[in-house]
């Protein structure tokens, strides 16, 4: 007597059962409305999705992450010639090249990553339309995967500091916490592009010139102190202000501390911020839809 294979069952609910839950998904209401406890359980995309960027990023290319290296670098150069040796712009006491490397190595990450961040939603649309999670991943992941290539970048700060003789301070340990403003910059501004791109495509049209723009209303080839103390603090509602002139100082030792920037810069990155993850919120639940 042999015995009948397994078999498994799906019994229908009982007459006057009552009917399964039902789980409805409804768009957010509130205004600031992010599961943290949500996007913390999906950490290991994240993290998948930064490495992504950066493999993306240099994949068949022929030097790699040398890219890194010189493209500050051969800025660098440049602007040395042309605003230093030739225009002759005040330098706060350092050697042109450590003056202005010290200001494109932070700019050239927030570039980078607002880059990054506007493009997001746009470059993983066929996984916005098919799968769910946090769509805020995107974003943050272009910004953390930035931060690969400023630690390779600011190894050449090294050898420019040690040739033009300019000694660190214990401002130095301070570099860390303008990287995270600049992170929160980009992120900041890049869930508000990151949106307008998925609604309206000329968006990336626009950008390298705002970026442009942006650069030349940052102390990048001059610095903060050329400004009148007097609009010194208005100046400073410019976020990159304090983030270039903090990131100078703590790596050169030159000038005072940015206290009359930095304070303006911190305060517009959190309005920038806050207002950019509300917007990203409300816009959220018609993304999968739009792109």
């Amino acid at each position: 007597m042999s015995a009948s294979p397994a078999a498994s069952t799906v019994s229908a609910p009982a007459e006057g059962s009552p009917p399964p839950e039902l789980l409805t998904i409804r768009p957010s209401r509130g205004l600031f409305d992010i599961d943290l406890r949500e996007v913390w359980a999906h950490r290991e995309l994240l993290w998948f999705l930064a490495w992504k960027d950066i493999k993306v990023r240099y994949t068949q290319t022929l030097i790699g992450a040398a890219w890194v290296v010189l493209q500050p670098v051969s800025t660098m150069i440049v602007f040395t010639i042309f605003f230093g040796r030739l225009a002759k712009l005040p330098s706060m006491g350092l050697p042109y090249p450590v003056f202005f490397m010290s200001a494109i190595l932070p700019w050239s990450y927030f570039a980078g990553a607002l880059q990054g961040c506007t493009n997001a939603i746009i470059e993983n649309q066929r996984v916005v339309t098919k799968v769910y999670f946090p769509r805020v991943i995107l974003p943050v992941s272009a910004v953390i995967s930035g931060l690969v290539d400023l630690a390779i970048a600011l190894v050449v700060m090294v050898p420019i500091l040690a040739y033009c003789r300019v000694t660190p301070t214990v401002g130095l340990f301070l570099i860390p916490a303008f990287v995270l403003l600049a992170a929160l910059t980009a992120l900041g501004v890049g869930l508000w592009l990151t949106t307008l791109n998925a609604l309206y495509r000329d968006v990336r049209y626009v950008l390298p010139f705002f970026i442009q723009l942006w650069m030349f209303a940052s102390p990048v080839i001059y610095s903060a102190s050329t400004i009148s103390p007097q609009w010194r603090w208005l100046y400073g509602l410019n976020p990159m202000v304090g983030v270039i002139e903090g990131f100078r100082w703590a790596l050169t030792g030159a000038g005072q501390a940015p206290s009359l920037v930095i304070i303006p810069s911190i305060v517009a990155i959190l309005l920038v911020l806050v207002s950019g993850l509300i917007f990203f919120t409300r816009m959220d639940g018609t993304l999968a839809d739009r792109i």
